[in-house]
């Protein structure tokens, strides 16, 4: 399920706990609610967290020049979102198990 591997990408990035019951908009609240919570405290961990989950600086850019006056936590926690998404979506895709590979391409 793609909620039960956000939940873990997520806490695993943050180094937070969350359930793993969490819904999305759960997810959505607690993360804007926590960035919010950075952007007031420690702006540099938030800097240092938003590249080591390589949100796109462009993006961010562009989505907080467009809507100054809207929860910039609640934005930022949505480009998270889509960049954990864009993630868990390449393993699938390109993701081979170990055991999959023949014994030519062993070595």
């Amino acid at each position: 399920m793609v909620n039960n591997e956000l939940v873990k990408e997520i806490s695993k990035s943050i180094a937070i706990v969350l359930p793993d019951g969490t819904s999305l908009d759960e997810l959505q609240v607690y993360l804007a609610s926590y960035i919010n919570q950075l952007i007031q405290t420690d702006f540099q961990q938030l800097i240092m967290l938003l590249y080591r989950i390589d949100v796109s600086e462009t993006k961010l850019k562009q989505l907080l020049h467009q809507y100054p006056d809207e929860d910039a936590g609640k934005m930022i926690a949505a480009l998270v979102i889509e960049r954990q998404l864009e993630k868990i979506k390449t393993r699938q895709q390109f993701g081979r198990q170990p055991d999959s590979f023949t014994d030519e391409e062993k070595w």
